[in-house]
């Protein structure tokens, strides 16, 4: 009984030196990264559960709901080929559509010379668009004021 108890103490403390430790650094990651502002409706599921899946990877994320998406998408620049169902704004930067977080922290530590990021549609797969197993084949662009667009990053690509 004694051993089990030992091992159950040192387990607890084991415990609790890892919750502690990624309290700490965990919130420091977090604390280093923007707040992500979002316009999408009220009503789409997809784009609440991209919103989820930045707040998951260490993101604060402020939701601006409009009936009306394509106002937001002209006055920040969003090029016609490239929207999507939510239109979001962090570190100077648009972000359109399902792009994965990884992405968005690549945008946000790299600071290219671009006006932002994003995944025209809604491609299966994406972050927000998950179907099981299945990814759809899809890019990330980036795009600069003027419109013009490079491949930031594929998915699903064999």
């Amino acid at each position: 009984m004694k051993k089990y108890l030992i091992a159950f103490g040192v387990g607890v403390v084991l415990a609790a030196l890892g919750l502690g430790a990624y309290l700490q650094f965990g919130s420091a990651a977090s604390a280093n990264l923007p707040t992500v502002t979002v316009y999408k409706s009220p009503t789409c599921n997809c784009c609440s559960k991209w919103v989820t899946h930045l707040e998951e990877n260490g993101f604060e994320v402020n939701v601006d709901s409009r009936m009306n998406m394509q106002p937001v998408k002209q006055q920040l620049g969003v090029p016609g080929g490239l929207a999507s169902c939510h239109t979001a704004t962090v570190g100077g930067y648009v972000v359109e559509g399902h792009v994965p977080a990884q992405d968005v922290k690549r945008l946000l530590s790299k600071t290219p010379e671009v006006r932002g990021i994003g995944v025209p549609g809604m491609p299966i797969g994406s972050p927000g668009m998950e179907r099981g197993n299945q990814v759809e084949p899809y890019s990330v662009m980036s795009f600069t004021a003027a419109g013009d667009t490079s491949v930031f990053a594929t998915y699903g690509q064999q």
